[in-house]
């Protein structure tokens, strides 16, 4: 204002230029203040909006991947007052729900405990009754259609080297023989579909007392058993192994930097030279991260891909089965509010897990375990289970969690997988989509991984260099990780590698956008497209229905984990609607943070037509009595 020269001005037009100053400072302000929400909700709007997934029914499809099947371990509680029940397996209760809601198609894993049934030797009765408990539910899988992954684990009383159940065998001949019973009795005279897995986690102590070479010689021993049942029935029996604790662990530990030296590469490599039948490759993998399987090597393949190089080396079958056999939602603690209370969390890790498992080549899978553990003799206590339970005096007192309906899920998903001809490129929601003859079923997800920096971190650990691995292994050590992770401290002042800072950089980036989802909805644009093309003269529809295209109804059920359930939910829908099909339809969805939605399209069946009733034919009226009439009759006398 200073910079303005008035000169011979009157008072009057003085204060009409200050009027007209202010008249412009306040519209200026007004404008400033429009732009200002238009920007700030149209950020909103894109913040909220960001997901958008259109999918076309008519696209191509595949047969859905057996990785996307309900399959569970069915170790539970571990300790039954009932001595003749398994005492590693989920109490009867759970087993007859599992059954009546799931069914047992799927691959259930199930601990064969050698020890628990030589502790019965002397009481032929109850040990009878032990194994006719084994053998119930092994046949209700295989009756099913499902498949069993017996495994072999523990050592018979007084067959071990050292007085453990854990002990490797001190007589590898007497012990083959007794295995090869076993096998002959299960798979050649009952004929039970079961694949054969050598133990379970052997590279650690507390599973395994032995060298790296008894392990392989165990392996060994069980192989040549079932290649000579084979050579003997023609009948085809599975067998692999080794259950290690993670796929690149050995006996002396190691670690992702050194894949060639695990106890994976030494069994195939051992199989090869003894000509030994190796029919599926697996391992465990607990973790938070649902990429786990994604990790890559100094390879610079991911584990699926550098296991079945390895297969081909060694003239196996390149397209072995890789299973991961136990893994479950899990950052180092036995017990987690997130396989509790908050279990709601742990199921939205399963469908993002799977669909990257998917991703990564892995064939099976086999979620741990069906029940919790606890008050057990060996006071293992661990929240894994998809059911809960407490211990009583008499009764069942047990309680399905939240993790549960998700399995329920998985059971509803269509018989073949959509391939999208688009796909919803985003960190923390995926969307399953499958269809059958006349629905179709999207499992949709919303998983944050609470431990992204540090997994980002450790998935690529492998592609630096042994100077690099070294200054980001002395930063995790340190208190900078902490700093680096909240933007506290700058990475561009750290004397690091660009390759380094690059790494740190993406864990930044990724930790913030985690930290901004995991209390914000996201919403979703769901577009179908082709839901419901035009019906043709082989469905049975007439020529005015065609004419007029008149299309089928469908019934909408959407189903719904998330925080509401907290700890456990029932199974039902939270929202059911009639569509009038459509070419194109369109569904706004509110995704919550780790949540899990199953939406469910099915056709409505159509009503009969009503057939109009005939119209009677009027019978003709009588004629009316008369005096007369009555007078003519003859009467008698």
């Amino acid at each position: 204002m200073t910079k303005f020269k008035i000169q011979n001005k009157s008072n009057i037009q003085m204060t009409n230029f200050k009027t007209n100053v202010l008249s412009f400072g306040i519209c200026a302000l007004s404008l400033f203040c429009a732009l200002c929400f238009v920007l700030c909700h149209s950020s909103l709007f894109a913040q909220e909006s960001d997901l958008e997934f259109t999918l076309d029914v008519t696209s191509n499809t595949i047969p859905l991947p057996k990785i996307f099947m309900p399959n569970i371990d069915l170790s539970g509680r571990g300790f039954h007052n009932e001595i003749s029940w398994p005492q590693l397996l989920a109490a009867s209760q759970v087993l007859d729900s599992w059954q009546k809601d799931i069914g047992f198609r799927g691959i259930y894993r199930l601990q064969y405990n050698l020890w628990e049934i030589s502790q019965l030797a002397k009481d032929k009765e109850l040990q009878t009754k032990l194994l006719g408990n084994y053998e119930e539910i092994i046949k209700k899988i295989s009756d099913a259609g499902g498949i069993v992954i017996l495994d072999i684990f523990s050592m018979p009383q007084g067959l071990g080297k050292v007085l453990d159940k854990k002990s490797s065998p001190a007589n590898l001949k007497f012990f083959k023989e007794l295995i090869k019973n076993y096998i002959r009795e299960l798979s050649c005279k009952k004929r039970y579909n079961i694949w054969y897995e050598v133990w379970s986690a052997p590279d650690l102590d507390n599973f395994f007392l032995g060298r790296q070479q008894e392990y392989l010689s165990l392996y060994r021993a069980v192989a040549e058993s079932i290649k000579e049942l084979e050579d003997e029935t023609k009948i085809h029996i599975p067998v692999g192994g080794p259950s290690v604790s993670w796929w690149f662990r050995n006996f002396e530990g190691n670690t992702i930097i050194t894949p060639e030296r695990s106890l994976i590469y030494e069994l195939i490599k051992f199989c090869y030279h003894y000509k030994l039948p190796l029919n599926f490759i697996s391992w465990h993998a607990y973790s938070t991260d649902p990429k786990t399987e994604k990790e890559i090597t100094s390879y610079n393949k991911n584990s699926a891909t550098l296991i079945r190089a390895w297969l081909s080396y060694f003239h196996f079958e390149k397209d072995i089965s890789l299973v991961v056999d136990e893994w479950n939602y899990d950052s180092g603690a036995n017990i987690l509010a997130e396989r509790k209370e908050k279990a709601y969390i742990s199921a939205s890790y399963i469908p993002s897990r799977l669909k990257n498992m998917y991703e990564a080549g892995i064939n099976y899978q086999v979620f741990f375990s069906l029940e919790d553990f606890q008050d057990n003799k060996e006071g293992i206590v661990r929240n894994v289970g998809v059911f809960g339970f407490k211990q009583a005096p008499s009764g069942y007192k047990g309680q399905a969690k939240s993790i549960y309906n998700v399995f329920r899920m998985l059971n509803e998903l269509g018989d073949n997988l959509i391939l999208p001809q688009t796909k919803l490129n985003d960190e923390f929601v995926g969307i399953i989509p499958t269809k059958t003859k006349d629905h179709f079923v999207l499992l949709i997800y919303n998983y944050i991984d609470p431990d992204i920096f540090k997994n980002h971190l450790s998935k690529n650990m492998a592609l630096l260099n042994r100077a690099e691995r070294k200054s980001l292994l002395a930063i995790v050590k340190s208190d900078k990780l902490g700093k680096l992770m909240r933007k506290e401290l700058d990475v561009s002042v750290l004397r690091l590698s660009n390759k380094v800072k690059t790494l740190l950089k993406k864990a930044q980036e990724l930790n913030e956008s985690a930290e901004k989802f995991k209390s914000l909805p996201r919403k979703m644009n769901l577009v179908i497209k082709n839901l419901e093309p035009l019906r043709n003269k082989t469905q049975e529809t007439t020529d005015s229905e065609i004419s007029n295209g008149v299309k089928d109804n469908y019934l909408y059920q959407s189903y719904t984990v998330d925080e509401a359930c907290g700890s456990s939910c029932d199974f039902a829908p939270r929202q059911i609607k009639e569509l009038s099909a459509a070419d194109l339809y369109q569904e706004t969805l509110i995704l919550n943070p780790y949540s899990v939605n199953l939406i469910v399209l099915k056709k409505k069946p159509k009503e009969p037509e009503q057939i109009p009733e005939p119209e009677r034919l009027q019978e003709p009226e009588k004629p009316q009595e008369t005096e007369s009439a009555v007078n003519l009759t003859p009467q008698r006398r």
